[in-house]
């Protein structure tokens, strides 16, 4: 079976995107910027709901049992693939995962949340620890999910916007109470843990990222070391185990890879407040942005948020889709795509090569399909095919 082609289109927001096909694997869109005008929108109300599904979603823990039919010789490559990589994550640690060289911004609890959304952007980042200075500790992991929370509470509370600003970032678990959201489990893992045990405890928590917390032996005292996240742990992936990934040879389909019912998405013109009432109803990260024909245009993440009220401006919010896109950085790298008939050695091939945090699934008139996360890709090569066996040694100690 032929690799994924590449699409890598150079329209504006609302042209179809133009293809150029490769052997590249699963293909990329551009970052778009928008030259469309805003569209005036007459004031509307939306309804706010209470984001605790999104931010605290229960998880199943289960494992696909082994077929018990004959399996073909793809089948058993495939199987074995999978078991390669787990063995990988049980024997390599989280610390393995982090380059030679990185820093780190730790933000101390006791900063104005406007403070903490201006450091961000100014580093390029999207997400940082949190110290907790009184008690030295670790305090949590700032994300784009604590600003969504911030205007879940300006939208419910709109009298209280001369507040908004006065916030610190340990009033955080004020403002979910306040919008009736259970306070998130401070999820992290020691750096010499196996990276299997990184990986699961992510997706139990449905986090992206996890920080790697040492305990200092002589004040025993926490030490925040870093941060990883799916998407650097599937690079770490890609890039040691190709002689497993290249076995992964079943597709998309196949393998039933990603979402494609229910899917949410949303036009350029609409505005980005209901784009993030969206992402909270339906418990997700990122919303495709598609035409009146339902062609991927582009998709708008969790973190174009951040942007979007730079410097406190709320009204920003009300703003379109399209006009929100163009405050993405220069370096954006756009949006990826595949199809069903790509193959997972392909995906792999792409994670190695790009950075990649999730694939739109399209068909050949890139309609949209469905949705492929990384949480998805992680959760199968854990979970997938692990006999009774191999599910004790995995949660056994190293």
């Amino acid at each position: 079976m032929d690799d994924p082609s590449s699409r890598k289109p150079n329209n504006l927001p609302g042209e179809e995107p133009q293809r150029a096909p490769t052997a590249a694997g699963p293909a990329m869109f551009s970052g778009l910027h928008s030259s469309m005008p805003p569209l005036p929108r007459a004031g509307h109300e939306l309804p706010f709901v209470q984001p605790s599904s999104y931010l605290r979603p229960k998880f199943r823990s289960r494992t696909t049992p082994v077929p018990t039919t004959p399996m073909s010789p793809i089948d058993e490559e495939q199987l074995q693939g999978l078991r390669g990589l787990r063995n990988f994550l049980r024997v390599r640690t989280s610390y393995d995962v982090l380059p030679l060289s990185f820093r780190l911004i730790v933000l101390d609890n006791d900063l104005l949340i406007k403070k903490s959304l201006d450091i961000l952007i100014q580093n390029g980042i999207v997400s940082a620890p949190l110290w907790d200075s009184q008690q030295s500790r670790f305090a949590g992991l700032l994300t784009a999910t604590d600003y969504i929370n911030l205007i879940q509470y300006y939208c419910q509370f709109p009298e209280h916007i001369d507040d908004v600003d006065k916030f610190r970032l340990s009033s955080l678990r004020d403002i979910e109470k306040a919008i009736g959201v259970l306070p998130l489990e401070t999820v992290s893992v020691h750096p010499s843990r196996p990276l299997y045990e990184a990986c699961s405890r992510m997706l139990k928590s449905r986090a992206r990222r996890i920080p790697l917390v040492d305990i200092d032996h002589e004040t025993e005292r926490e030490t925040v070391v870093s941060v990883i996240t799916q998407y650097r742990i599937l690079k770490f992936i890609a890039v040691n185990t190709e002689q497993h990934t290249m076995l992964l040879k079943q597709t998309v389909r196949e393998i039933g890879l990603g979402t494609y019912k229910n899917l949410a998405t949303a036009k350029m013109t609409d505005a980005v407040l209901e784009v993030i009432n969206l992402m909270v109803v339906h418990n997700i990260s990122a919303v495709p942005i598609v035409d009146k024909n339902n062609v991927v245009l582009n998709v708008f993440e969790a973190v174009d948020v951040i942007p979007c009220i730079k410097g406190g401006v709320y009204d920003e919010l009300k703003s379109t889709v399209g006009e929100a896109l163009t405050k993405r950085p220069d370096d954006f790298q756009g949006i990826y795509t595949c199809q069903e008939d790509d193959r997972l050695d392909s995906i792999f091939v792409t994670l190695r090569q790009s950075r990649v945090h999730r694939l739109v699934v399209i068909d050949d008139n890139s309609h949209l399909k469905g949705i492929i996360s990384l949480s998805d890709i992680l959760k199968y090569v854990l979970f997938t095919g692990v006999t009774d066996a191999e599910a004790g040694e995995l949660v056994s100690p190293p």
